[in-house]
């Protein structure tokens, strides 16, 4: 049985490597009660240790923890789905340990410049999420279906939801709030139910789907073993690129809807007849 959630577009990395040997793991683990938080947590702790040692100068074995906190990454959702044990406690704490992660990682590779990239690479993924969501909404489809509400402890839950809204919130809010500004603009108005459909193609959704977080570990681990790590880095600029470009797209294609249901312009019978 496939524990797995349906999206727009698949992340080649995580559908085709990393999910399928992480179900692998699911009947054993549930059939021991593991509980997926304790999964998070320790894909967590293992990729913290992994920022500790590339700031030391290691190369092969960092690699190499990346791909299986990767693989628990992966795991998690899937033992908790499995299990019935999906909890708003296991979302927040997903996301936000992915953050330590990719922040020890990156400060552990560039130094003080691993902050500002660690954001980069947050608004690159939080575009993922952003791009997904208005696709959905545009469909009327729902996004994402509300997890258990068994499990939580109030103050736990209550802390992850600060850590949320302190660092996720405010780039969500910028970032759609940028995105729909641009839909009007390329609508020239409020936009329609077609033009909404016309910004928010299937294709915009495989592009930045392939730049989620399983492809970026997967992409520094072969960096990192072709002892070329400052070309990931670099590559974090060139995603972003990446994105604007399709954002560009994107607008265009509802510029040429518009251009197509607009009416002909009345012909005139020649005054040389």
């Amino acid at each position: 049985m496939t524990h797995g959630k349906a999206r727009p577009a698949r992340e080649w990395a995580a559908e085709s490597l990393f999910r399928p040997m992480a179900q692998r793991l699911v009947p054993p683990l549930a059939r021991r009660q593991v509980n997926p938080l304790h999964v998070v947590l320790t894909h967590t702790a293992l990729g913290v240790f992994t920022g500790v040692l590339l700031r030391r100068g290691h190369r092969v074995t960092p690699a190499l923890l990346l791909q299986v906190k990767t693989l628990l990454d992966n795991l998690d959702g899937q033992l908790a789905r499995a299990t019935g044990q999906t909890t708003e406690t296991g979302r927040y704490l997903d996301s936000e340990g992915d953050v330590i992660v990719n922040a020890a990682v990156l400060v552990g590779l560039a130094g003080r410049w691993g902050l500002p990239l660690t954001l980069l690479q947050s608004l690159i993924l939080s575009v993922d999420y952003l791009w997904e969501r208005d696709h959905r909404a545009a469909r009327g489809e729902v996004f994402r279906d509300p997890p258990a509400q068994a499990g939580d402890d109030p103050r736990v839950l209550a802390a992850l939801k600060l850590a949320y809204a302190l660092y996720f919130t405010p780039q969500e809010r910028v970032l759609g709030a940028l995105f729909e500004r641009r839909l009007w603009a390329a609508a020239g108005g409020e936009p329609t139910p077609a033009d909404r459909l016309a910004y928010t193609p299937r294709s915009i959704n495989q592009v930045a789907v392939n730049l989620g977080l399983s492809t970026q570990l997967l992409a520094l681990g072969v960096c990192l073993v072709l002892k070329r790590p400052r070309l990931y880095l670099w590559s974090l600029p060139g995603q972003a690129l990446l994105l604007v470009g399709v954002q560009l797209w994107r607008e265009e294609q509802v510029r040429r809807g518009q251009q197509d249901v607009r009416p002909p312009l009345p012909s005139y019978p020649s005054s040389n007849g």
